[in-house]
């Protein structure tokens, strides 16, 4: 079901009963989807995935990605430079 954010705030109980009932709420704006409310005991994509074996969780976290390297000219100069 989508509704708008007034829509949403006018009537918050009520969507959040709607909610707890089992139903999933897209949040739109300007008719824009920007949220979905789903109910909490409902897997996520992943998490079903996860319990039906398809994939696995990663087994370490992610690494922090690496400083910049500090430069004097745009990204276009720098690819210039390593073609040559």
């Amino acid at each position: 079901m989508e509704i708008g954010i007034r829509e949403l705030r006018d009537g918050l109980s009520r969507h959040l009963a709607a909610v707890r009932g089992g139903r999933t709420l897209t949040v739109t704006d300007h008719g824009r989807p920007v949220a979905r409310i789903v109910p909490v005991d409902t897997p996520s994509p992943l998490e079903r995935l996860v319990a039906e074996g398809r994939v696995r969780p990663a087994a370490a976290p992610r690494r922090a990605t690496p400083d910049p390297v500090p430069s004097a000219g745009t990204v276009s100069d720098l690819i210039d430079d390593q073609r040559r």
